[in-house]
């Protein structure tokens, strides 16, 4: 079991890398909307710019209450890895549906678009990973959120 000095410096650690990683997403959005032109979809490559964005928005507001999530050490923890997972694989797998143009599981922005059988199962396996993982993540801070302080 954590002692509460311990418990306050994991959390500390975990909020920091919550404010990094958006940062970091921040930046790869930026890069990301200077090869737009450049990529195989580039609906896809808007896309993909679009969810560094908005991912690194949502990191930057977790990461600043973090302090204020009340969670047991496990679960916060679990939490923080479905989110940083499921932020940074959104980006990651935006960005590669754009790059190789697939379609298979974006059938708006991909449409008339058909990567490699790998690439497309690559990429359909990556955002149902995504998927599940910012579903129980968000579950998990808005219960956090939501449950009083011990």
């Amino acid at each position: 079991m954590l002692d509460i000095h311990e418990a306050g410096a994991r959390t500390a650690r975990q909020k920091d890398r919550l404010l990094q990683l958006g940062a970091l997403l921040f930046l790869l959005g930026l890069l990301s909307g200077l090869v737009t032109g450049l990529m195989a979809n580039p609906r896809m490559g808007l896309s993909a710019h679009m969810q560094g964005l908005t991912n690194c928005t949502f990191l930057l507001a977790a990461g600043a209450v973090w302090d204020r999530v009340n969670l047991g050490p496990r679960t916060k923890a679990a939490a923080f890895w479905a989110l940083a997972f499921g932020t940074s694989v959104n980006w990651l797998m935006t960005q590669l549906a754009a790059l190789w143009g697939t379609g298979q599981m974006t059938p708006i922005v991909g449409a008339g678009h058909e990567g490699a059988a790998w690439q497309e199962m690559v990429v359909s396996t990556g955002l149902l990973a995504l998927t599940l993982a910012m579903l129980a993540g968000a579950g998990l801070l808005l219960a956090g959120l939501l449950r009083r302080a011990r």
